[in-house]
């Protein structure tokens, strides 16, 4: 399929989404009237790089504002927190010092059972994209992970939870066995990846190896230094869901206008991605404050792998492998156990 055909596709399965939200929305708690109450603000989590663009034209745009506007709610403050990994912004949503945040299947999976008999369980509102994690390295005798050594450090957002922490463990446990998912995990450091860009392209550090995420994967394979290992795509076998924005089921419910809109302005903020390419990479320079030439951004998204979308996509996989090794106590039927009811009629995964 080429660039042009999946962008198409990608930009009428955004609307179609838009047309089943609608549908589904309906059904939101208080949303046909004023009465309930509503949050006055809300705060959002992001982390660094290309697969937060959905987000950056979320706040560059100020979607969220104008959808709430539209639904009554004129005045809502919006701020936004950015991140460097998965573990201080589900920290942040379970102190209720942030209202949704945007991170990887494993660190939903784990905010589902961690919160699920509590007041405020947590559930996805939908996804962002279909994104590669790729695992480079510097190190040039190693080829797979079965070369890493003690002598090799692998820079990862946080180690244990984050999705590239998660890969490492599944791709372990297909080359060693199930006992052996662990098996790299002493290697891995917890880093940013702005952090761990500069770490493998310095040549000084003891980081020789960065599972990381677009743009970060494509500036390191620029300098002949570095390689690629293996990607999650390979591992699982197909397209994987990057991220999911999520909150609690209590903001929900108290709030369904301001989840509307929100919900709203990601899918208004996909249709631009797909209808309006340079005023989205101008927008990604403008907030990433990127060195990026808008040329080599065009690049990275259009590779075949990348692909803006609203359904989740492998992201039971995570789930089934998480709790085959006690990481879930709770075995998961489908997406639908960890998402709310307004993608369930998504051919998701």
């Amino acid at each position: 399929m080429s660039t042009t055909d999946g962008r198409t596709q990608g930009a009428a399965m955004v609307r179609t989404t838009r047309r089943q939200f609608v549908a589904g929305a309906l059904a939101l708690p208080a949303l046909a009237g004023t009465a309930t109450a509503q949050v006055t603000s809300i705060r959002l989590g992001k982390q660094y790089g290309l697969p937060f663009l959905p987000q950056m034209v979320m706040e560059a745009q100020k979607l969220i504002e104008k959808h709430a506007g539209a639904l009554g709610l004129a005045g809502l403050q919006v701020s936004w927190l950015t991140m460097s990994g998965p573990g201080a912004l589900n920290d942040a949503l379970l102190s209720g010092s942030i209202e949704f945040v945007n991170v990887a299947p494993p660190s939903l999976a784990t905010l589902w059972e961690k919160s699920a008999n509590t007041p405020h369980p947590v559930r996805a509102v939908c996804t962002v994209q279909s994104m590669p994690y790729v695992l480079v390295t510097r190190n040039q005798n190693v080829r797979t992970i079965a070369d890493f050594t003690d002598k090799d450090k692998i820079a990862v957002p946080t180690a244990k939870i984050s999705g590239q922490a998660m890969m490492l463990q599944i791709a372990a446990a297909k080359l060693w066995g199930f006992d052996q998912f662990e098996r790299l995990d002493p290697w891995t450091v917890s880093m940013g990846h702005p952090d761990a860009l500069v770490a493998m392209l310095s040549g000084k550090s003891e980081i020789t190896g960065h599972f990381t995420s677009p743009p970060f994967q494509f500036q390191q394979l620029e300098d002949k230094r570095v390689h690629k290992v293996l990607s999650n795509f390979e591992v699982l076998g197909g397209p994987v869901t990057f991220n999911s924005p999520y909150t609690t089921t209590k903001f929900r419910t108290e709030n369904p206008r301001s989840y509307k809109a929100v919900f709203d302005s990601l899918v208004e903020a996909q249709e631009f991605i797909h209808k309006s390419r340079a005023d989205a990479i101008r927008i990604y320079i403008e907030v990433e404050k990127s060195k990026l030439s808008p040329e080599f951004i065009a690049k990275m998204m259009d590779t075949p792998d990348i692909k803006h979308t609203l359904v989740p996509e492998n992201t039971i996989k995570y789930a089934h492998f998480m709790h085959k090794v006690g990481m879930l106590k709770t075995k998961p039927e489908s997406y639908k156990d960890y998402y709310f009811p307004e993608v369930h009629d998504l051919k998701g995964s």
